[in-house]
């Protein structure tokens, strides 16, 4: 038996491509983002109550990793991309039906609107459905997970002089929280584990209207070179 879903809305996020995307939600709290809900949930009923609800689960598709035939094995970055494991073990992308699942922070409601922050989605993904987080139920004092136990260790991000300045500008030009979003971001090394790149080597990504490029000058240590307007 098949089943056809529809979005109920899709996110805006100042994540504009998935290099650099926090693997879960909630790593990086100042990444923020807009859930814009579609007729006919873009009115005040869909939505009445949510005002005393701190944080939701969104139920969404990953829309740039949808594939025709499943994949059994997975390759996690958690376990640096060269270990294979069940896809059903795992949160990988590459899901047999292309949905995701992430708990996000609500900070704001609005009829038709829902801001949100602690977010871990690409801008434009479609959302399948929205349900509130239950702390009684959903927190489980004792589970375990062996082979996610603990939070990615973080590693050192350091700043040019000019880098620095260019964030707390487009910070205040966008009302955003940009030194932190950057520094959250690339604090977890977006890079793919097995990689090892020389010193002189630049990385680049699309966060809001900027582009962002930094560089590995040493092992664990990052360095933000510059944060620009993207010219497009």
């Amino acid at each position: 038996m098949s089943h056809t879903v529809s979005p109920i809305g899709h996110v805006r996020s100042c994540f504009k491509e998935k290099f650099a995307i926090p693997r879960q939600p909630q790593l990086a709290p100042a990444a923020t983002g807009m859930l814009e809900l579609l007729p006919p949930f873009d009115t005040g009923d869909a939505v009445e109550g949510l005002e005393q609800v701190s944080h939701v689960w969104l139920i969404f598709l990953f829309h740039q990793a949808l594939e025709d035939k499943p994949r059994l094995k997975v390759r996690p970055p958690r376990l640096g991309g060269n270990q294979s494991m069940g896809v059903f073990a795992t949160r990988a992308t590459h899901r047999p039906n292309g949905l995701g699942q992430s708990v996000v922070k609500l900070e704001k409601v609005e009829p038709g609107r829902l801001w949100l922050s602690g977010i871990d989605l690409l801008d434009g993904t479609p959302v399948i459905d929205i349900k509130p987080y239950v702390p009684y139920a959903d927190i489980v004092a004792d589970a375990r997970n062996a082979i996610a136990d603990t939070p990615p260790a973080p590693i050192a991000v350091h700043w040019s002089d000019e880098a620095l300045r260019q964030a707390h500008e487009h910070g205040l030009r966008l009302r955003q929280p940009v030194r932190e979003l950057i520094e959250q971001c690339l604090a977890q090394d977006p890079r793919p584990a097995y990689q090892k790149p020389p010193p002189e080597r630049r990385y680049g990504v699309r966060l809001w209207d900027l582009d962002v490029h930094w560089h590995y000058p040493a092992d664990g240590e990052i360095r933000v070179l510059d944060v620009q307007r993207a010219a497009n």
